[in-house]
C-alpha cells in the first residue's frame, strides 16, 4: 500500500495521438516512456521519485498490455543491473531511484554498464535530492556522471520538454551506445502542466523475445582486454557521437535576447527559479522573455564546446547558475573559454553561495551582485540591510519526530527504560523513520551509515561486557541488511543485538509493500517472515514481538537479549503496522461507515486532570505529537498537567510508557461511538446516573465536613 494511489490518473496514460495530457511530471515521464517504446522498467522508491515508482506499479496492467515488463526492484543495485538487458539487445529500458544515495548503491552495476556500453537505449531516471528539504547528504549526481562518463540530462521543469527529453534520452543513448541519466528535482517531479500526447508504442523487441534468441558479445563484457578498449571507445567514439546528437537535436535551449555584453548560463532544472529571479528584478516575464541572453543546459554533461564558445563570444561576463559544489560546470566553462582564447569572464560562486539550495531569492541576490559588477546600469538599487535575524534561541525547537501512534516510538521508550537499568549502550542507527530516535526526547543513536547498514555499522565493536545495539527497518533489511548486516554478523559471530523494526511496509519511502508485508498485492509474493529469514542464515537467538505498543514486554525482550548468556548475534523483530498507513486504510472505511449510519467505535486516550501530578514522564519517554500540556485545574498546584489532543489514534503508548516505568496512573482509555445504538444510549444513561449520584454524594460529604 503506497501513500498515494494513482489508479485514476494512470488512465490518462492511454491517451493517443493529438490528445492533450494534463497532470504531474511523474505521470508525464511514464507517458513518455510508453510513447518511446520502452521494453522494461524497474527501480527502487525514494523521494523525490517515490511517486514515480507508485505510478509504475499502478500502471502495471497497461504496461502488461503493451508487452512492457515492470520490476519493483529489491534495491537500486538490482535496478541498475536490469540495464544488462540493453547491453546485447536493442531493448529500451528505464530504471529509477533516489540519488545520490541510490546511485551510490547502484554504482557497481552502473560502472560496468557504462564501461561496456549498451545497444538499446538505457535511461536512468534520478530523483536529484539536493536541497529542497532533503534528508540525505548534500551531494550531486554530476560527479558520478563525469566519473563514469554517462550523459546527464537536467531538463527545464516543463512537461513538453520533460517528455521530449525522455524520448531524446533513449535516442542519445542509442546514438552513443552510452547509458543516459535524467535527473528530476522535486519541483520537476510534481510540476503540473499539459502536452500533446502521442500513441503508446509496443517495444519492437520484448524482453521475452530477446531471451528466446540469445546474443553474446564478449567485447561488451568488462574483462581484459575489452575493458581497456572501453575507455578508448568512450573518448574516440561515444563522446563525439553524443556531442553530435546533442547539437543536431538542439537539446540545450536559448531564451532572451540574441546579443548583449553579458549573459547567463543556467542548469535546466534551475531555469524556472532563475527566470523568476529575473522577473523580480524586472528583467524577464513569466514566459522567459528575458532582457539578456540565457543559455539553458538541459544537458548538464557533456558540455558542447561549440555552443559554449558561440554563446560567450563577444561578452564581457557570463554568470553560471550552478547549484551545489564542487562547481563542475563552472570549472569546465573556464577551461573551454581559455582554450577558445576568449576573454569572457566566467562568474559563478563568487556571487552565488557555494552550497545550499538555489531558491528564487538566492538567485535574485546573486544576479543582482553580478549586474552591479558587470552591468551597473541594469542593476537594482542597493537595498538597506535587513534587520538582524532572530537568534536560534528565540525560535521554539521543533525537531522532526515520529507520527502520532507510530509503532516505533514504544521501541525506543523501552530502550530508554533498559538504559536506566543497564546503563547507556552504543546504538548503530539506520536509514528510515527509526532514525528520528536520535532526536529528542529519545536521544538514541550514535551513527548511521546507510540503508540497511545498521548491523554492519556495529560490526567493529567486539564487546566484553556491554553489547552493542543495532537498529534496522524491514525495508532496509530486505534492501541490504540481510546479507551486509545479519549475514556478516553470523559469519563473524558478532555478539550484538539487532532490533528489526517490522512495520509492514517500506514506510520511510512512501509505504510500498515489501517481502514481509502482510498485504497481498497482485503479482507479488509477500508474507515472508523476517525471523524465518534470519534463522535461515544462522541466527540462533531470535524473537518476534507482535505488538510493539506493549512497552513492558518490549523492555523485557530487549533486556533479555542484552543480558543473555548465549553468545553470537541476536535479532529482535519488533512488529506492528505503520500507523500512518493504517490510518490511510481505515479512515476512508470509517468515514464511509459513518456516512451510511453504521455504528463506529474509535478509541482514544486521555489524562485525568485530578490525578496528573505534572511529572510529564509520558512526554519525556514518548514524545507523541498528541501529547501536550495545559493549565492545572487545581488552584493549589502550579505545574501544568499533561493533555491528550483529539488527534490521538488510540495506540496507548503514552499510558503504556508511564505504567511500564511505574510513574503515572492518570491515563484512561475512552471509546468515542458514532451512530450509537439503543444499547449504547442505555449504557450511557446508566453511567451518567451512577456517576452523577456518586458526585452528589461526594459533594454532600465535602459540604458536611465543611460545617
Amino acid at each position: 500500500m503506497a501513500e498515494r494511489s494513482f489508479k485514476a490518473e494512470v488512465e490518462q496514460l492511454r491517451l493517443g495521438e493529438g490528445q492533450v495530457f494534463h497532470g504531474e511530471g511523474i505521470l508525464a515521464v511514464t507517458k513518455a516512456l510508453l510513447q518511446a517504446g520502452v521494453a522494461y522498467v524497474g527501480g527502487y522508491q525514494g523521494s523525490p521519485i517515490s511517486h514515480l515508482m507508485d505510478v509504475f506499479a499502478d500502471a502495471n496492467e497497461l504496461m502488461g498490455e503493451l508487452g512492457v515488463h515492470f520490476e519493483s526492484s529489491a534495491s537500486e543495485a538490482t535496478a541498475a543491473a536490469m540495464l544488462a538487458a540493453s547491453v546485447n539487445y536493442p531493448l529500451r529500458g528505464a530504471v529509477a531511484w533516489k540519488s545520490v544515495v541510490g546511485t551510490n548503491v547502484a554504482s557497481d552495476a552502473l560502472s560496468n554498464v557504462a564501461s561496456g556500453g549498451v545497444t538499446g537505449g538505457a535511461l536512468v531516471i534520478l530523483g536529484e535530492d539536493y536541497g529542497e528539504g532533503s534528508s540525505i547528504m548534500q551531494e550531486r549526481t554530476h560527479a558520478f556522471a563525469m566519473k563514469s562518463q554517462m550523459w546527464l540530462l537536467d531538463p527545464r521543469p516543463s512537461l513538453p520538454l520533460i517528455v521530449d527529453m525522455v524520448e531524446k534520452g533513449f535516442e542519445l543513448s542509442e546514438a552513443s551506445n552510452t547509458p543516459v541519466m535524467l535527473e528530476l528535482r522535486i519541483r520537476a517531479c510534481h510540476v503540473t502542466g499539459s502536452f500533446v500526447a502521442k500513441d503508446n508504442q509496443r517495444p519492437k523487441l520484448t524482453v521475452g523475445e530477446a531471451a528466446e534468441s540469445p546474443v553474446r558479445d564478449t567485447d561488451r563484457i568488462v574483462l581484459p582486454p575489452a575493458n581497456f578498449l572501453h575507455e578508448v571507445e568512450k573518448i574516440e567514439q561515444r563522446w563525439p557521437a553524443a556531442i553530435r546528437f546533442i547539437q543536431e537535436h538542439q537539446l540545450n535551449e536559448h531564451f532572451g535576447t540574441d546579443q548583449d555584453e553579458i549573459g547567463i548560463i543556467v542548469q535546466g532544472g534551475l531555469f524556472n527559479s532563475a527566470n523568476r529571479a529575473l522577473e523580480l528584478l524586472g528583467l524577464s516575464d513569466a514566459y522567459g522573455n528575458a532582457a539578456l541572453p540565457i543559455y539553458v543546459l538541459n544537458v548538464a554533461y557533456p558540455l558542447i564546446p561549440d555552443e559554449v564558445v558561440e554563446f560567450c563570444a563577444g561578452k564581457k561576463a557570463v554568470l553560471i547558475v550552478e547549484e551545489g559544489q564542487p562547481e563542475f560546470v563552472e570549472h569546465e566553462l573556464n577551461t573551454l573559454i581559455r582554450r577558445a582564447d576568449l576573454q569572457t569572464r566566467i562568474v559563478g560562486k563568487d556571487v552565488l553561495p557555494r552550497a545550499g539550495e538555489y531558491s528564487g531569492a538566492v538567485i535574485r541576490d546573486g544576479i543582482a551582485k553580478f549586474l552591479r559588477a558587470y552591468a551597473p546600469d541594469r542593476a537594482p538599487a542597493e537595498e538597506p540591510a535587513p534587520p538582524p535575524a532572530l537568534p536560534p534561541s528565540a525560535i521554539p525547537q521543533r525537531p522532526a519526530g515520529f507520527c502520532t501512534g507510530c509503532p516505533e516510538r514504544p521501541i525506543f521508550s523501552a530502550m530508554k527504560l533498559v538504559q536506566k537499568e543497564l546503563g547507556d549502550f552504543h546504538v548503530s542507527a539506520d536509514i528510515g523513520c527509526h532514525l528520528f530516535s536520535i532526536l529528542p526526547p529519545f536521544h538514541i543513536g550514535n551513527t548511521t551509515m546507510g540503508y540497511g547498514l545498521g548491523t554492519a555499522g556495529a560490526s567493529a565493536f567486539k564487546t566484553r561486557e556491554k553489547r552493542t545495539v543495532a537498529i534496522m527497518g524491514d525495508g532496509g533489511f530486505w534492501h541490504n541488511g540481510l546479507t551486509s548486516g545479519i549475514g556478516n554478523a553470523v559469519f563473524n559471530q558478532d555478539d550484538n543485538l539487532t532490533i528489526i523494526v517490522d512495520n509492514g511496509y517500506s514506510a520511510a519511502t512512501g509505504g510500498q509493500d515489501i517481502l514481509s508485508s502482510r498485504a497481498k498485492p497482485p503479482g507479488r509474493k509477500t508474507n515472508n517472515p523476517i525471523e524465518k529469514a534470519v534463522r535461515g542464515i544462522g541466527i540462533g537467538w531470535a524473537r518476534t514481538m507482535t505488538r510493539t505498543y506493549d512497552v513492558a514486554a518490549m523492555r523485557d525482550a530487549i533486556r533479555e537479549a542484552l543480558t543473555s548468556k548465549q553468545k553470537g548475534p541476536k535479532v529482535l523483530v519488533a512488529q506492528s503496522e505503520c500507523q500512518l498507513n493504517r490510518q490511510r486504510r481505515i479512515k476512508p472505511l470509517m468515514a464511509e461507515a459513518i456516512k451510511s449510519g453504521q455504528r463506529v467505535v474509535r478509541e482514544r486516550f486521555g489524562v485525568d486532570p485530578d490525578t496528573c501530578t505534572g511529572d510529564h514522564s509520558c512526554i519525556r519517554l514518548s514524545g507523541c505529537p498528541s501529547l501536550t500540556i495545559k493549565p492545572n485545574p487545581d488552584p493549589l498546584r502550579q505545574d501544568p498537567i499533561a493533555h491528550v489532543e483529539n488527534s490521538c489514534v488510540g495506540c496507548g503508548v503514552c499510558g503504556e510508557v508511564s505504567h511500564a516505568a511505574v510513574l503515572c496512573p492518570s491515563f484512561y482509555k475512552a471509546q468515542i461511538i458514532t451512530n450509537p445504538d439503543r444499547r449504547d444510549r442505555f449504557r450511557q444513561r446508566v453511567r451518567s446516573w451512577v456517576i452523577g449520584a456518586l458526585q452528589r454524594r461526594s459533594a454532600r460529604a465535602i459540604a458536611a465536613r465543611a460545617f
